[in-house]
Parts: C-alpha cells; structure tokens; sequence
C-alpha cells in the first residue's frame, strides 16, 4: 500500500497526477486537482518539460553545464552562496549609528528621502531593509548592515555515531544564547 502524496490516504494503486508542475502518486479523489501523466515512453516526443538538447532548451543546458563545471568542485553553485544576508542585529546597528551621529529618525528619512515611519520599522526590526534602504543606510551612517556568506561550508558534527543529522544538531536556539 502506498499512501497518497496529497491527503494521505492509503491507496492500492496510485495514479500519477501533475499538479502545479509537480508529478504525484495521488488517490482517485485528489487525481481531480491536476493533469494525469501518461506513462508511455516520453524518450520519443518533445515536451516543454523534456530536458533533451532540442530547440530551445538547447541554450539553457549549455549554460547550465558551464556554470556547475567550476574547478573541478563536486557541489553544484548556487548564486545565493556568494551573497550577503542583512546581519540579525540590523536594527541595534541602525539605531546606534544613527543616535552617535546625533540625528533623530526624521532627521535620517528626511536625508535618506524615505518615510520616518520605516526608520521606525527597521529599527525595531519589524522589516528588512531593501537592497536599496540598505545601501542608502549604510552610506549614510557609515555602518555595515550585512553578514557576509561564508565562502568555507559549514560542517555540521551530530552527536549520533551514526552520523545522521537531527535539527537540534543544527538549530541555534534563541531562548538557550
């Protein structure tokens, strides 16, 4: 028996169903929700989904293998490796910087050309910052608002000796620092 990826229900015999782009093993009753897959050998016919190098997807294959074929390197790139994450304590950084140059929050919005009340927000940190906010911020203040991604992988040790992960091996928990 194999359960139903949609509800959950054990199901006999599943039917393969795509769903918002994705394919699932559904039960008749959730076969409603998307397109039913056929079966038949895809190998021979060109879909938009095909991955085969034919007409316009040609392009996008070729690009893709020059950018994984990077030094040798067995792990895939992703462009959100090499980019910054606005640091946890923008706020703090944001709030002391502006009080130690003496401005109050109008004062900053008003030279940033932004809303006092997003000053506020930021400083209470119920909003992240832009690209733009950030980079206004960090001139005008002279202040760092990003944590830089480490270029290193971080390696993760468990406390199991099977060497499986939990998330407690990973979480950092607020309410324990």
């Amino acid at each position: 028996m194999v359960q139903c990826e949609m509800c959950g229900k054990e199901v006999s015999s599943p039917n393969r169903v795509k769903i918002e782009g994705a394919e699932l093993d559904v039960c008749d009753e959730c076969t409603d929700f998307g397109t039913e897959v056929k079966t038949e050998d895809s190998s021979s016919t060109s879909t938009k989904y095909s991955t085969s190098s034919s007409g316009s997807s040609g392009s996008s294959s070729s690009s893709q293998s020059s950018s994984s074929s990077s030094g040798g390197s067995s792990r895939r790139r992703d462009m959100f490796d090499e980019m910054d994450e606005v640091a946890q304590d923008y706020d703090q950084r944001i709030r002391e910087a502006r009080e130690s140059s003496g401005m109050s929050q109008e004062d900053l919005a008003r030279k940033l050309n932004e809303k006092a009340s997003l000053i506020r927000k930021l400083e209470r940190g119920d909003t992240l910052p832009t690209d733009e906010i950030q980079k206004k911020l960090e001139r005008e203040l002279g202040i760092s608002l990003s944590e830089g991604g480490s270029s290193e992988e971080t390696e993760w040790s468990s406390g199991s000796s099977q060497g499986s992960y939990t998330l407690g091996d990973v979480v950092e928990r607020k309410d324990r620092v």
